[in-house]
């Protein structure tokens, strides 16, 4: 993979922006560097972001040409990163702890959280007998088993009190999570409640017909969505991973404070995308996961390390993984950029 130089970067980057009109004509400029980037599920308002970041160019001023696939589940997406298939990843950030504590060998870092609060939570029906999580015992629940929901149940299990032996998962296809449970064929689902609420809406269980339990109401207060790359892609393309950053940051900014433009995007990239329902996730989305107050006050990607720590505490004990992993060696904000440039307008 060709590594930009400084000056290439600054360029690309536009901090030079004399540089390219005294070039005498005919001398070549660098050629972008290629970034391999998987999004954490299918293109949806939730990481749009990243898709309205290329379309207006983002990457390209920073020097890079990107290419954005979508995910299966943000489980899936560390070991795609380790196994070298994609540079950079935007994923929940639990199940990249998870990972790591498992992999501590695995050089995965994460460099930027957009998301103040994990999108995770467990869902039944309202008119069922599970009215608290402590009912969930002896209930049957379906889920991917990459889905980050399921993978950090342990954790939210032993937060709220629930003995997760006494929980039975059933393994099933995404397609099949939310029509389970409208079918009564299982007790609950887990999942993204921007994803699975929105999904049983438009399958006939609306809002008032579903009783949510969000992980972080129940003593698991965890960060969420964050861009994920390797040391071993850092110590290649520090640059790349500087103005990839740079440049998500750009598109999540864009995405609070023009939502229709990220929608508009999203309809051009995936055109059956149902643009109302698209715009409801984003409110959902805005609400209960990305924009807190803490947010508002320090803008995206403010980590409190003492916050951080005490997620990956919880995700470790719920693991039964050796309590070793420091939020240090996990999360590198080197590659950030400069605080007024990740305030919200």
């Amino acid at each position: 993979m060709p590594r930009l130089s400084r000056r290439a970067a600054l360029i690309g980057a536009g901090a030079l922006p004399l540089a390219g009109s005294l070039a005498a004509p005919g001398v070549l400029r660098a050629q972008p560097a290629p970034l391999r980037l998987t999004l954490d599920w299918a293109f949806q308002s939730p990481n749009a972001f990243a898709l309205l970041a290329r379309e207006r160019g983002y990457f390209r001023e920073a020097g890079i040409d990107v290419q954005i696939d979508r995910g299966r589940g943000s489980g899936g997406v560390p070991p795609a990163l380790v196994g070298g298939s994609h540079d950079m990843g935007y994923a929940d950030i639990n199940p990249a702890i998870r990972f790591l504590a498992q992999n501590p060998d695995s050089g995965l870092v994460c460099v930027a959280v957009l998301h103040d609060r994990a999108p995770l939570c467990a869902i039944v029906r309202a008119d069922g007998p599970i009215r608290e999580p402590r009912d969930l015992e002896g209930k049957r629940l379906a889920a991917p088993d990459f889905d980050a929901g399921r993978q950090l149940f342990p954790a939210f299990a032993r937060a709220a009190g629930i003995d997760a032996s006494r929980v039975t998962f059933l393994s099933v296809a995404p397609a099949l999570r939310e029509p389970m449970l409208v079918r009564r064929e299982a007790d609950g689902i887990t999942g993204f409640v921007t994803t699975s609420a929105l999904a049983l809406k438009g399958i006939g269980l609306d809002h008032p017909q579903q009783r949510v339990m969000m992980y972080y109401d129940h003593g698991l207060n965890l960060y969420g969505g964050a861009v994920l790359t390797t040391r071993a892609f850092i110590a290649r393309s520090p640059e790349v991973v500087r103005g990839a950053v740079s440049a998500l940051v750009r598109g999540f900014r864009d995405t609070v404070s023009d939502p229709e433009a990220m929608l508009a995007t999203l309809r051009q990239v995936e055109p059956l995308t149902d643009v109302a329902l698209e715009r409801e996730r984003h409110q959902l989305n805005m609400e209960r996961v990305a924009i807190t107050d803490h947010v508002r006050r320090n803008g995206i990607s403010a980590v409190e390390t003492a916050r951080l720590q005490t997620g990956i505490s919880a995700v470790e004990a719920a693991f039964d993984l050796p309590q070793r992993l420091q939020a240090g060696q996990f999360y590198l904000p080197d590659f950030l950029p400069p605080a007024e440039q990740r305030r919200l307008g």
